[in-house]
């Protein structure tokens, strides 16, 4: 038997190799040379969009030399997430400050906030208005199991924790439906009423305080959120060498908690609503102590003049005299004026990290929600967009199949997630190797879908959009078809990164 050179044998291997990979356009440079025609889209920036409400994009036939059987199309969009909606005040018409949210599960959602009168903000002078007495009766409510009496507020009731006194901090209140809410009474006191974050470990509610206001987060471990009473307070949990703080809390699949911190070092927070062009972040492995700063996730600092100046916070020295003996906090004088976020709340979607917080631009500081994403929470984050007027302090929630964002203004936002409808998609094949399309699926309209982890609040489970190909014969070429429909009244719309064809063989 002859024997064939071994470049010949590498060579023949290496082309199997190739003819059985997966097709993939996941760059500027793919998009580009995989393109066959694009009507009505916009190819840019490693992405394909509709310019206007439709677009068709077509590509060219992937062809191999051998037969192969494709399996999926999986279509990836971009990660900005546009796609969100102005609501009504999400959670009880009284609770005031800033909003906490904590998703449990399904049909168990919780917020956080101060127990407030529902009446609006009186104006300097203006007296309160009597209110009439109220008698509590007794209510009854789908899904929960324990007494109720209705109360003054609309879709509102008291659980035997909630006629429990306040002590001056925050309170709980539990939804099956992020309609109907329950109130279980308080949770932090007065000394602990800075509230900022919550997160979900092994049945136990953490639910983060600054003390004194804009310093180092502490924490509760709540294993009873129903009885109206704190938990048990474990002090200090986040020793943050810089003033500033509004941390949000954020637990990985690994278990590790990560803070989010506000850094004041680089700006005069006192005139940028408290807030910082630059963020910090720690892990722990509890969530409790321990924590080790990382690299800015998000940094965007401009000129530093090495000048040092200076500020004053109006609650230090009052709030906590015995570790602090100056409300005086230095910073590092940076030009030209930078942006400014914080108050910063994370959640992430199939891996892929998300911070919300308060933005205030340069120029006229009109306040909204910011918000970045990253891959990596160890990773810098990238700047997305922004939503809304006003101090928001946001926070975000996985929540009845969608997403909701929460803030202290009178409009809060839902979304159904990042992907933006309508993509529709189908797949031709060349059976006979002449280049040309043989067969073609149905089309058929594809998107993501989420879902809860069990034990985790903030991790969301995403299924890609894709196209079952399992029904298509084999072939020598392949070819994908997109038509995309802006469907939303917001200003997103379906943004296409990655496509990727696989094969079974």
């Amino acid at each position: 038997m002859k024997l064939l050179p071994l470049a010949i044998v590498a060579a023949a291997l290496m082309g199997s190799q190739l003819s059985a990979a997966d097709w993939t356009i996941d760059s500027a440079e793919d998009w580009t040379q995989n393109i066959e025609s694009a009507e009505g889209a916009a190819i840019a920036d490693g992405s394909v969009a509709p310019k206007a409400k439709h677009a068709t994009i077509a590509t060219k036939v992937h062809a191999s030399d051998v037969k192969r059987s494709a399996k999926s199309l999986v279509v990836s969009q971009s990660a900005v997430w546009q796609n969100w909606n102005p609501t009504e005040n999400l959670g009880p018409v009284n609770l005031a400050d800033a909003p906490v949210l904590l998703t449990i599960g399904p049909d168990n959602y919780w917020m956080f906030g101060r127990y407030g009168s529902g009446q609006p903000k009186r104006k300097r002078g203006q007296k309160a208005k009597p209110q009439p007495v109220f008698k509590p009766k007794t209510a009854t409510l789908d899904g929960f199991d324990i007494p109720l009496q209705t109360t003054r507020f609309a879709n509102q009731f008291n659980a035997p924790g909630g006629l429990k006194r306040g002590k001056g901090g925050y309170h709980a209140w539990q939804s099956r439906d992020m309609k109907s809410w329950v109130h279980h009474g308080p949770v932090t006191e007065g000394f602990s009423k800075w509230v900022t974050s919550a997160e979900w470990v092994d049945g136990k509610a953490l639910i983060y305080y600054d003390f004194p206001n804009d310093q180092d987060p502490h924490v509760y471990v709540d294993e009873d959120l129903f009885d109206g009473e704190p938990g048990k307070n474990m002090g200090i949990a986040v020793k943050d060498p810089s003033h500033g703080s509004d941390a949000g809390f954020i637990r990985d699949l690994n278990g590790n908690m990560h803070v989010i911190i506000e850094d004041w070092s680089p700006i005069s927070a006192n005139k940028r609503s408290w807030d910082s062009p630059l963020a910090g972040h720690a892990v722990s492995p509890n969530g409790i102590n321990g924590f080790e700063f990382k690299k800015p996730p998000v940094d965007n600092r401009t000129q530093p003049t090495g000048k040092i100046a200076t500020y004053k916070h109006p609650h230090w020295v009052k709030e906590d005299p015995k570790n602090y003996t100056t409300s005086v906090a230095e910073y590092e004088v940076h030009e030209p004026e930078q942006e400014a976020y914080g108050d910063w709340a994370a959640i992430c979607i199939g891996g892929q990290y998300y911070l919300f917080g308060d933005y205030d631009p340069v120029g006229g500081h009109q306040m909204s929600v910011g918000w970045f994403t990253s891959s990596s929470i160890d990773e810098s984050f990238t700047w997305c967009d922004k939503i809304g007027k006003g101090h928001p302090d946001p926070d975000v929630a996985f929540a009845e199949g969608q997403f909701y964002l929460a803030t202290q203004q009178k409009t809060d936002f839902v979304s159904p997630g990042p992907w933006v409808e309508t993509v529709e998609a189908r797949v031709g094949v060349d059976t006979d190797n002449d280049q040309k399309i043989d067969q073609w699926t149905e089309w058929k309209q594809i998107k993501e879908s989420y879902d809860y982890i069990h034990g985790f609040s903030k991790q969301i489970a995403r299924t890609p959009a894709q196209l079952d190909l399992s029904e298509l014969p084999a072939g020598f070429g392949f070819q994908t078809q997109l038509r995309l429909t802006d469907s939303t009244e917001n200003k997103s719309k379906p943004i296409i990164e990655r496509m990727t064809l696989s094969f079974t063989e």
